[in-house]
Order: C-alpha cells, then sequence, then structure tokens
C-alpha cells in the first residue's frame, strides 16, 4: 500500500531528499485509485494529464520556481467547473456536460502548482447526506463498506481517506464537508461564507454554498484556505478583506472559553458513543485549564427547518436553468418546447433533486411564501444573532458534527425529514455564515469514525485552525 503523508510539509521533505518525486506521488494515488475502484469515490480520472503536470511540477521543484502547492496532490468534487474536463453534479442532466471555463479556486489551486487527479462522486447537485443520489451510485466508506461516506462530498472524503489523493477540495452547503469528513474520519472545514468564491462552482443553495478542503492535517486546510481564499471579481458576496497566511500562523494556543449545547449530551437522538467522545473531550479540555461550558440554543428546534426551507428555495431557484433548451439532457421523446422541459426535467433529475424543487417552488408560490420562506429569512436572522452573541462571549462552540457514526448504504427512511434532521448539528454554522471544522477524534466501539466540531467568530479561521491543532493533540 501506498505510503501515507500526514501532511505537505511531510511529502517536501521527501521531494528535497530526492527519496520520492511528484510523478512518483502521482502514479502510487493512481494505483490506490485502481485498486478502491470498487469504493466508488471518483466519477473521472484525469490519469495522462497529471503524470504530465507532475513532470512539469518536478521540473519547476528543480528550478526553484514551484509554486506553494507543489507535491499536493488533489481531487475536486463534481460540481467544481475545470476549464475542457466534464463536470456534472453527479446528475444525469449534466452527464458528458465539458466545462468552458474553470472555477476560481480551480484557477488558483493550479497557480501554486497543485495537481488535479480527478473529479470525485457527489450527491446529485450536492442535494444529500449519504452520497447516496448520484446518479452514478453510492460512494462507499473504506472502514466498513456497508456504511455510507457522508454527503454531499462522499467521494471527496473517501478519496482522501483511502490515501487515493492527498487531500480533497468539497462544497458545504448544509455540513457537506464536515459530515462526510466526520464518517471518514478526516479533516473538513467550512470558511466563513464569503471568504472563499463560489464563481465556477455549480450552484444548490447560493445563500449557503462555501468551498472548504478535506485533508489530514491542520496545516494542509490552512494551506490550501490561503490559497483559495480571496476577493475575486467574478463573486459579489465575497468578503473584499485580505486573506491571512494561515498556514505561516498556526501557532500554541492560549487557555479558550468553550460553550457546548447541552442538548447534544440531553436528546436521546444523538447516539451514545457520540455523547460519550463529546464527554470526553469537555473533560480533557477542562483538565488542560479551558473554561467549558453548557448552553441552551433556544432555537434548536428551528434549525433544520428554516435551513431545508431556505436551500430549497434557493435549489429551485438555481436549478431552473436545466430545461433541456441550453444545455444538459435533453429528452429524446419530446416533440415540443412544453414536453422539451416537462420530459428533460423529469427524465434528468433524481428522485431527491426533484423532491427538493417541489418543495422550493412550493415554499415560494403566492399564500405561502410568507407563511414559509418569509418566516424562515426571519428565523435564520434570530439564529445568527444568537450564534454571534454565543461566539461573542466565548471563543469557540463546541458539538458533535453528526447525531451518529456512518449508517448503512440502503437505510431508507419513510419520511425524509428524518433523514434531514442528520444535519442538526451542522446546519447552525451555515445559516449564521461562521467558519466551522470538523475534526477525527477517533472510532466508535464497531471501528467506526467519530468527528466532533468547532464553531468559530466570521472569519476567524486563524484562531479555529490554531485550536484545532491543539485538540488533535489533547
Amino acid at each position: 500500500m501506498a505510503k501515507f503523508y500526514s501532511s505537505l510539509s511531510e511529502i517536501r521533505s521527501g521531494l528535497q531528499r530526492a527519496e520520492i518525486t511528484v510523478e512518483g506521488l502521482v502514479k502510487n494515488y493512481l494505483d490506490q485509485i485502481k485498486k478502491n475502484a470498487h469504493l466508488n469515490a471518483f466519477n473521472e480520472v484525469f490519469e495522462q494529464e497529471s503524470l504530465i503536470n507532475a513532470k512539469n511540477v518536478d521540473d519547476r521543484i528543480k528550478n526553484g520556481t514551484a509554486g506553494k502547492l507543489a507535491g499536493m496532490v488533489i481531487a475536486i468534487k463534481d460540481n467544481i467547473c475545470y476549464k475542457g474536463h466534464q463536470v456534472s453534479a453527479s446528475s444525469k442532466i449534466l452527464k458528458d456536460f465539458t466545462s468552458i471555463y474553470s472555477s476560481t479556486i480551480v484557477e488558483r489551486l493550479l497557480a501554486e502548482d497543485a495537481i488535479i487527479i480527478g473529479r470525485c462522486n457527489c450527491d446529485e447537485f450536492a442535494m444529500g447526506g449519504a452520497n447516496e443520489t448520484s446518479y452514478f451510485g453510492p460512494v462507499k466508506n473504506m472502514a466498513d463498506e456497508t456504511k455510507v461516506s457522508g454527503g454531499s462530498s462522499g467521494g471527496s472524503a473517501v478519496a482522501v481517506q483511502a490515501n487515493m489523493c492527498h487531500a480533497a477540495i468539497g462544497t458545504d452547503t448544509g455540513g457537506s464537508v464536515r459530515q462526510p469528513a466526520s464518517f471518514c474520519g478526516v479533516i473538513g472545514l467550512k470558511p466563513t461564507y464569503g471568504r472563499v468564491s463560489r464563481h465556477g462552482i455549480i450552484a444548490f443553495a447560493s445563500s449557503f454554498d462555501q468551498v472548504g478542503p478535506i485533508t489530514r492535517s491542520v496545516e494542509d486546510a490552512a494551506l490550501l484556505l490561503e490559497v483559495m481564499a480571496g476577493p475575486d471579481d467574478y463573486d459579489s458576496t465575497l468578503a473584499q478583506q485580505e486573506v491571512p497566511a494561515f498556514s505561516a500562523h498556526i501557532e500554541k494556543t492560549g487557555k479558550k472559553k468553550i460553550a457546548y449545547l447541552q442538548e447534544a449530551i440531553s436528546s436521546p437522538g444523538v447516539d451514545a458513543e457520540v455523547k460519550d467522545v463529546l464527554v470526553k473531550y469537555i473533560d480533557k479540555l477542562r483538565a488542560d485549564g479551558h473554561t467549558v461550558t453548557p448552553i441552551a440554543f433556544e432555537q434548536l428546534d428551528y434549525l433544520v427547518p428554516a435551513y431545508y426551507i431556505l436551500a430549497m428555495a434557493e435549489a429551485s431557484s438555481n436549478l431552473a436553468r436545466y430545461d433541456g433548451v441550453h444545455y444538459g439532457y435533453r429528452s429524446p421523446s419530446a416533440d415540443d418546447l412544453q414536453s422539451t422541459y416537462k420530459r428533460s426535467r423529469s427524465e434528468g433529475f433524481g428522485k431527491e433533486v426533484k423532491r427538493r424543487i417541489m418543495l422550493g417552488t412550493f415554499v415560494l408560490s403566492a399564500g405561502y411564501y410568507d407563511a414559509y420562506y418569509a418566516k424562515a429569512q426571519k428565523v435564520r436572522r434570530l439564529i445568527r444573532e444568537k450564534t454571534d452573541q454565543i461566539l461573542n462571549e466565548y471563543d469557540f462552540i463546541l458539538v458533535p458534527t453528526a447525531p451518529e457514526p456512518a449508517f448503512a448504504i440502503g437505510k431508507e427512511e419513510k419520511d425524509p425529514v428524518v433523514t434531514y434532521l442528520s444535519d442538526i448539528f451542522t446546519v447552525q454554522a451555515s445559516l449564521a455564515g461562521v467558519p466551522a471544522i470538523s475534526l477525527p477524534v477517533g472510532n466508535n466501539s464497531k471501528g467506526l469514525p467519530l468527528g466532533l466540531q468547532l464553531l468559530a467568530k466570521h472569519f476567524n479561521e486563524q484562531e479555529l485552525l490554531n485550536f484545532s491543532k491543539y485538540f488533535l493533540e489533547l
């Protein structure tokens, strides 16, 4: 089995000592991809291209002109545009569609000599928490192949988990980087909304979507964020502030005040071993001199309803462009304009995407807009204000990433709301727009990875990364 490198600095030292080459690294990852093809993490592998790019990076390393990501082999989620490459958002409606431009983040990663080895499977249009809604089939968890990988960035998380690449890029709308990272035992970071450009990212819910890295080390998450973040003329929602050199300033943290949601321990819906690991880390933090306090979050019951009403409304609007006329799948049985729309969308979208479009259209329709959408926007404001209030008093909020470990593939819930409730701990950061990170904290008694999550103030990724580094060493 190919060697696991926990950080880019390890790879860099091997390159400096001429023990490895970037081309050799890529070959090893390609071997791992072939060995683990049954996990279904990749929708496409850029084999020849990545080998050619690796040779070029090796030359730049010799010449001393290599970028700060030289030696990092990454995979991108299949909703991130890369010029001249297919991008499908794991949907039949975009099958075989080739992007005519690159997303801002792809351009920035390539400019620093990252090698993109392939595009990863995901839930269709990033809609799902198990990577089971993909047109290309579910992604399997390497820890237990009968279990889901988490979603929607499940392919990206498994690619890192199974050593098929060094790091991966996902997107997080309501937890889609953090939850699969938790299920797969890796690190998943959702930056502050407005920190990273969404230009060239296939939209699900535009006021929530945020690009984030999935890595093995905090240092690599910091470095990838540093490269991807910052102002972009193509995304007007971006913050204009300067991006700190996150990776250069990861340092020992002082004593902190940490709040944790008492419902995470008292709720019967949270798995017993998830509660146990949360209590264990609370005790460790207190023993190390930090102030750790239980708090009540009165709006907890409104998190999931508010998120899903708003996200589905935005999805309904964003996915209107896939109509069988402009691009993408067109039904062969369509014979006029109306049947082109109806049949192309009915045949091209999967069940979950159609459910969300219909729910979103419903909450935006006349007579229901005020009762649902407008009310959810008001609740979102209350959630953000309450979250900001907590983070003004405390440095971090500590919660489980998910209420349970990875569950079985094919586990059918009669009520979709039960499935949506599994996002209970991830959607708070999405609704409030604050940064959050999922950190691996070991496995449960069945060998399934568990993750805990830290939330911080807006644009306070540096402190979040610093504390995360310390947290993993507890």
